[in-house]
């Protein structure tokens, strides 16, 4: 009576695991961005959001695909298969023109979604000197 062994299969399923939740985090988007500072806490949501991001030369991107503004909302829709209860995060460099990342924020609302946030970074935390 032969019987399968699935040892092995399972040692190699552990492994690609392992390989799938160290590189997962690090695909996220391509656009480098510098964002501001602050002290807001994080956003909660089980559903992986889209990410519009607005460079340090105004130049917008979903995801790291290149767009221009008046492009934007319906490649969004396209996107999303025009389902408005998707949450977009945007992205906007502090170097940026405040003005055009506000912009980018009607231009999202004007193609129908209402779960629009923006993105910043947590500023770091000061040692127990005081540095």
């Amino acid at each position: 009576m032969a019987e399968i062994n699935v040892t092995p299969m399972v040692d190699v399923m552990l492994v690609l695991l392992v390989i799938f939740m160290v590189t997962a985090p690090l695909l996220t988007v391509g656009v480098e961005v510098d964002l501001p500072k602050t002290k807001a806490s994080t956003i909660q949501g089980q559903d992986e959001p889209i990410s519009v991001s607005v460079d340090k030369n105004g130049k917008i991107f979903i995801q790291d695909t290149p767009i221009d503004l008046v492009g934007l909302g319906p490649r969004l829709i396209a996107v999303t298969d025009n389902n408005p209860d998707v949450r977009i995060f945007v992205r906007g460099d502090k170097g940026v023109n405040y003005g055009r990342v506000m912009a980018v924020m009607g231009a999202v609302n004007q193609a129908g979604f209402s779960k629009v946030a923006m993105v910043a970074q947590l500023p770091k935390k000061k040692g127990k000197k005081g540095k």
